[in-house]
């Protein structure tokens, strides 16, 4: 073959390894100057916490996080920030079984904390 395509292909592998989707920065928006049950927090539960954590709730999860009460009570007394901020794989780690929530998703958790969790 020709010299030019191992050239080539050489080249090409060079900056294989440089390549990455590890990043999350570029797959979100800002974060907002303010977190809401209502504006965030409640699309989040829905997408992914739903299926277990209904009403009544599901697959053995101990408690139902269908209103904002419910998420406020499981922020507050029930370690839902601990929960979903644990890594990938540990133990107790939500949503359970399923891939972590990305960083950027768990910061509007954290903020709507340290925000008074506003409905």
């Amino acid at each position: 073959m020709n010299y030019k395509f191992y050239l080539f292909l050489f080249a090409s592998l060079l900056f294989l390894p440089g390549c990455s989707n590890n990043s999350t920065d570029d797959l979100v928006g800002p974060t907002p100057a303010s977190v809401t049950y209502n504006g965030q927090i409640k699309a989040i539960i829905q997408a992914n916490c739903i299926a277990c954590h209904s009403d009544p709730p599901q697959n053995f999860a101990p408690m139902r996080l269908t209103t904002y009460e419910d998420v406020k009570t499981a922020v507050l007394t029930r370690g839902l920030l601990d929960r979903i901020s644990r890594a990938q794989g540990a133990p107790g780690m939500m949503p359970s079984g399923g891939t972590r929530l990305p960083q950027a998703t768990i910061d509007l958790f954290t903020q709507w904390q340290a925000e008074g969790l506003a409905e």
